[in-house]
């Protein structure tokens, strides 16, 4: 098959960027292949790592091209992500000088091999094909390979499928080989993975290889929200698909399409006006029903409630004063444009008040896009937020990218952590919010963009301003209104709060109830890592109790570790100087009980001292002192 002009010289650009690595790396066309190779445990682990991929492949995949594969001379091989055989098939009729090479083990990067089908293919994330003196080193030109990335349901980068011979490999039957089989198993894996929970459409412009091993996929959710697509799919559509409604892509309503008989053919308009076919793959498992956590359902109901449930503002507001203030500002201005400003430390809830947020406003049918500026690293920061155009920079995706803000046009964007994004990036944002146009990375165009800003941080950003480190024009672009969001320890509603978070995680309506001395234990907490711990408490206690109340021998020793480290704050800020009499006056509070009791207790609390300790009111040492005097060790 020929090649078009276009192509050819794509190839040819691909051929002299591997080639320069090559160089860079210190190879030259004269040296000698290193063959390296994992060690039996090594390639044990691999082989378990990637045991999906690998029986996928096997028993999914390869029978379907039996008879293709047994007639070209040629052996197939499957790497895993870093270049290392894992499995091969085909009968291996390379020279006995050449066939470690092809033995499970063997690396194929080009740091080690130069220009080869494998490598190249991993360091570019392309289909290619080398042919015998495109590689760069001249020992491995005595054999041609095509070579195809797979990829996850994540989109990292899996393994690579190759097919290679020291005959000639006509492009068209290797190369769509290739190309076929990494599609079909990417589908496998995406099969696999989301069946049992999600709805899958089959989609192609023609019915009658609908149900074909490489057609397109897009997995969704009962509410429209597409949860992964193929890269197939993406190309049909020509559209990022993750987090977009699929009635946004289909003239389509969405409870008409979830009711269509199952492996019925639909016809699809693309809102392009595009016709398509769909054929529609249910869950095989039933979801569970979301139910309402503000009350305790009736005992033949089970209380388990989905972490997909959205809030709302007013399901937030349980009583603190400061909270409700908070609420009553943001109701008033979630569908203006004016943008809030979120305070408070890590923990309190600042993701949730924000989800709870949009799901108030007018832009709740759209994406809320969350961006965590801390965890991004810097050099990705740009392109992930702006996007960019296909082959804009080294490693970027083939398609190009959209970016996380044009994601969240018409919805709402919330930048968590602010106050950590690097100063360059602090300055196409500015000009972001001030035009409302986005220009991707390698791109002269530019996009509009409408989206609710919403910002979050745990540091002051004035303070930030002053030191430099945060710029004062893009400050005033985000601050329009500030909302502190309180601590948990300051916070007057925390025995409602608990009582809602234990009916929210139960799984039944035992699970929910908490003796009265524990709860008050809970109110009394310091809470150092506010709602977020208090979280981590509960789900603890829930699944230790099992269908008992939940009391003190059910919580982690954190919990009271807390609880003395606070009694000692507070012993240290009222006696800043010892007092003999301390630990006589400590021995007389709640120790009228004889020291059998006390042992007794301790016994009770699985023989933890911190317990015994909060339960007695007293401190650590205090309990210690009184086991001794009763013979405990």
């Amino acid at each position: 098959m020929t090649r078009t002009a276009p192509e050819f010289i794509e190839h040819e650009e691909l051929i002299s960027n591997s080639w320069q690595r090559c160089r860079e790396s210190g190879l030259s066309h004269h040296s000698s292949p290193e063959i390296e190779h994992l060690d039996r445990g090594e390639l044990s682990s691999s082989l378990e790592q990637h045991h999906q991929l690998l029986e996928t492949t096997h028993y999914e995949v390869l029978p379907f091209y039996e008879n293709l594969l047994a007639n070209s001379n040629s052996q197939v091989m499957l790497a895993d992500g870093q270049g290392c055989v894992i499995k091969s098939w085909g009968e291996q009729r390379f020279k006995p000088q050449h066939k470690a090479l092809f033995t499970p083990g063997a690396n194929w990067q080009e740091l080690s091999l130069g220009t080869n089908a494998i490598g190249t293919a991993i360091e570019t994330g392309s289909i290619v094909q080398i042919n015998h003196d495109e590689h760069f080193l001249i020992a491995n030109r005595f054999m041609t390979g095509s070579a195809a990335p797979i990829y996850g349901v994540d989109r990292e980068m899996l393994g690579v499928i190759d097919i290679s011979s020291d005959t000639y490999l006509p492009e068209w039957h290797t190369l769509g080989m290739v190309k076929i089989m990494s599609q079909a198993i990417e589908n496998q894996l995406i099969i696999s993975h989301f069946k049992n929970n999600h709805y899958i459409l089959r989609i192609n412009t023609s019915s009658e290889n609908i149900d074909s091993q490489w057609s397109a996929l897009i997995v969704f959710d009962e509410t429209g929200l597409i949860i992964s697509a193929n890269r197939r799919a993406e190309l049909i559509l020509c559209s990022d698909l993750k987090l977009v409604n699929i009635t946004d892509i289909f003239e389509v309503n969405i409870s008409q399409l979830l009711n269509q008989p199952e492996d019925f053919q639909v016809p699809l308009m693309t809102n392009n006006n595009y016709r398509m076919h769909g054929v529609l793959h249910k869950p095989q498992q039933t979801a569970p029903r979301i139910l309402d956590f503000r009350s305790l359902a009736p005992d033949h109901q089970k209380l388990h409630v989905s972490e997909q449930h959205k809030f709302t503002l007013d399901e937030l507001n349980l009583g603190d004063p400061t909270l409700a203030k908070a609420i009553l500002q943001s109701k008033k201005i979630v569908d203006k444009d004016i943008p809030i400003l979120i305070r408070g430390e890590t923990g309190v809830g600042k993701e949730v008040f924000v989800k709870a947020l949009h799901y108030s406003s007018q832009r709740h049918k759209h994406n809320m896009i969350t961006v965590n500026c801390a965890s991004i690293p810097q050099d990705l920061v740009e392109s992930e937020l702006f996007g960019y155009e296909k082959g804009a920079f080294t490693g970027s995706n083939s398609k190009g990218y959209i970016g996380l803000i044009r994601k969240a046009d018409k919805g709402t964007l919330f930048l968590d952590e602010i106050g950590d994004m690097p100063l360059n990036v602090q300055a196409r944002l500015l000009r972001v919010l001030q035009e409302r146009r986005v220009n991707p990375l390698g791109s002269t165009e530019s996009y509009p963009v409408d989206f609710k800003l919403v910002s979050a941080t745990n540091c002051n950003l004035k303070e930030a301003v002053k030191a430099g480190t945060f710029r004062q024009d893009l400050y005033y672009r985000v601050s329009g209104l500030n909302i502190e969001l309180p601590a948990l320890r300051d916070r007057t509603d925390r025995r409602a709060l608990i009582q809602f978070l234990l009916n929210y995680y139960a799984e039944n309506k035992k699970q929910a109830l908490i003796t009265e001395r524990t709860m008050q234990r809970f109110c009394q907490h310091p809470w150092p890592g506010n709602i977020r711990q208090l979280v981590s408490v509960i789900q603890i206690a829930q699944a230790m109790s099992e269908d008992e109340a939940i009391d003190l021998q059910y919580l982690p020793d954190d919990f009271f570790a807390d609880m003395e480290d606070q009694l000692n704050d507070n012993v240290t800020a009222l006696m800043p100087e010892k007092n003999p009499s301390i630990e006589e006056s400590e021995n007389t509070i709640k120790l009228d009980a004889d020291d059998m009791n006390i042992v007794n207790l301790y016994q009770s609390l699985s023989c933890n001292i911190s317990k015994t300790a909060l339960e007695l009111g007293v401190s650590r040492n205090t309990v210690y002192k009184r086991l001794r005097d009763c013979g405990y060790k």
